[in-house]
């Protein structure tokens, strides 16, 4: 099941990203992320309701409090940053630059998370890396 929503998401990305440069032409990219994150909002707490979870909201602990708003900001920033270089920038660039976040992402779950880093990841962050640079130059 986490292969079906893995592609959904990487599905939703690529529609997120088009829509977003669709609808950014002549409206400041801040303004645009804040009605963008109104909706994320709106549309989370409408599953949480939904699927019956806000009572689990007493259990979380203050660390997990702790990372999910440290979470929340680097979203809140990435954000930011991507609707800028979306407004400014052509798509077909800016998307491959803001999806070497998987190499970083990899990177630091093999730092932080002390996750392994097998041959097959380390080439694959090397094809990506390189897919990049062939993409944006």
């Amino acid at each position: 099941m986490w292969l079906l929503f893995a592609v959904l998401s990487s599905v939703f990305a690529a529609l997120t990203s088009i829509l977003a440069k669709m609808g950014i032409q002549g409206v400041n990219a801040n303004l645009a992320t804040a009605i963008r994150t109104v909706v994320v909002l709106v549309m989370a707490w409408g599953m949480v309701f939904l699927t019956n979870a806000q009572g689990g909201v007493s259990a979380i602990t203050p660390k997990s409090w702790a990372f999910l708003i440290l979470s929340g900001l680097a979203t809140g920033a990435s954000w930011l940053c991507y609707y800028y270089a979306l407004q400014v920038g052509e798509a077909s660039k800016v998307v491959p630059i803001d999806k070497m976040s998987v190499v970083i992402t990899l990177l630091l779950a093999f730092v932080f998370l002390h996750e392994k880093v097998t041959v097959k990841s380390a080439i694959g962050c090397v094809l990506i890396g390189a897919g990049t640079l062939l993409m944006v130059l």
